[in-house]
């Protein structure tokens, strides 16, 4: 009897831990090793992007922001140079081929998003009211596991020390826009060196994600 009890107790724990998954973060590698890459060698700082548009790279992600039209986009950033690089006054743009201009999502509109999501599957069906009310404005509100992803997977890095690598994701809304990654374009700016010169700025051409095949197939 007590060694079924042991057993039940067992497999609760292992379904709980299998339910239980979070998100970690793919490790990142020099940025020059990505298909969709822009190099500058005399300023020897190099940029990736890496979109996760296909179900099992996105399965790294807890929450499913396709669902909500959100493109998540590794950012890449490799700086070969003896200084640190700022990138406080980092901005990035992708460029569709049609000219659509889209800024990566802020946290707050990723929240609202998703609590817009969280809201739609909650409310039971009402019967419509003869009068509208006035309804008072309510903060979005998301999980606390949903939070603490958005937190861990968004680029948030402000430098990029002497030799070394960061990453992080950044969310595209792509909403009504089919193949957001087919002729796009990723422009990066703002990138200071250690003198605080601006770079010039970067351009990655996502076509060189799209047209990669492993092994030269």
């Amino acid at each position: 009897m007590r060694s079924s009890f042991t057993w039940i107790v067992v497999l609760i724990l292992v379904v709980s831990a299998i339910g239980a998954k979070e998100f970690v973060a793919p490790k990142a590698s020099l940025a020059k090793t990505y298909p969709a890459h822009d190099a500058h060698e005399n300023e020897r700082v190099s940029i990736a992007a890496d979109p996760y548009d296909l179900p099992d790279k996105a399965s790294i992600f807890t929450v499913h922001y396709a669902e909500e039209n959100f493109l998540p986009v590794q950012l890449i950033i490799t700086n070969d140079g003896d200084e640190p690089l700022s990138l406080a006054n980092m901005k990035v743009q992708l460029v569709t081929v049609r000219k659509v201009k889209i800024a990566p999502a802020t946290s707050e509109d990723l929240r609202r998003r998703f609590a817009r999501q969280k809201r739609r599957g909650d409310e039971p069906p009402r019967n419509p009211l003869p009068v509208p009310l006035p309804r008072r404005k309510l903060p979005p509100t998301i999980s606390k596991e949903t939070e603490e992803e958005f937190q861990a997977a968004q680029f948030q890095a402000k430098a990029v020390e002497p030799h070394s690598t960061i990453a992080g994701f950044l969310f595209f809304d792509v909403e009504g826009i089919a193949t957001p990654l087919a002729g796009a374009r990723l422009y990066i700016s703002g990138l200071r060196n250690g003198k605080g010169d601006e770079l010039l700025y970067f351009e990655i051409p996502m076509e060189k994600y799209l047209s990669y095949r492993p092994g030269g197939k």
